[in-house]
């Protein structure tokens, strides 16, 4: 099988791609969906980096940034990184996401055009535009360092990042995963639960 496409990557969980991926690869719940029911994403990431309290990176970032790509961004949490209109900007550019480790703002007009973003909250004051990082270089996001055409797949429970390297093999665990879980009745998946902990326990020298 040659290596899975964006749609095919957005129909698995995050919870299933934990098959082929170690927790360092799992950014910080604190980075959370910034409204309710957000659709799951998936695509290649473009990385951003932002001063201290600047957001000039990521204002140019919108403009470069191919449709398909999710912007993921190391920046300042004390200042609002975007808001409505450069989101707006994003989404009419086919941008499927933003990953930003810090705020944004204008959530009603984000949460109104139904753009998906990731972010660890709300903060009205907008940073300065006055430096610049070269963009799609390695970032630390939620404590994960993302490189440029690494994939990420984010919703509700959480984001994985998928060194691009490992695609092919982390998605066809997770798939593999997906598929058995799928296939299998709440019974037989509670007899085979109760089976694996009641002989760890035995193991561990645990009794009632």
């Amino acid at each position: 099988m040659s290596k899975p496409t964006i749609e095919q990557m957005r129909e698995i969980s995050p919870c299933e791609y934990s098959e082929g991926l170690p927790r360092e690869q799992f950014i910080d719940p604190n980075i959370h969906q910034m409204w309710p029911q957000m659709p799951r994403i998936a695509g290649p990431a473009f990385t951003v980096k932002c001063g201290k309290g600047d957001h000039l990176s990521l204002h140019a970032a919108i403009y470069r940034a191919s449709a398909g790509d999710v912007i993921v961004v190391e920046a300042d949490p004390e200042y609002a990184n975007t808001g409505g209109n450069v989101c707006a900007v994003a989404q009419q550019r086919g941008i499927a996401g933003m990953i930003i480790d810090g705020a944004i703002r204008d959530i009603a007009e984000i949460r109104n055009a139904q753009f998906p973003v990731f972010a660890r909250g709300l903060m009205p004051k907008p940073g300065a535009k006055e430096q610049m990082f070269p963009l799609n270089q390695p970032i630390v996001c939620g404590g994960v360092k993302v490189h440029g055409g690494d994939y990420i797949v984010a919703d509700e429970d959480g984001i994985a990042v998928i060194p691009k390297n490992q695609l092919k093999q982390v998605y066809d665990l997770a798939k593999a995963r997906t598929d058995k879980d799928a296939a299998m009745s709440l019974s037989e998946w509670k007899a085979q639960h109760s089976k694996k902990v009641e002989s760890k326990l035995q193991e561990l020298g645990y009794s009632d």
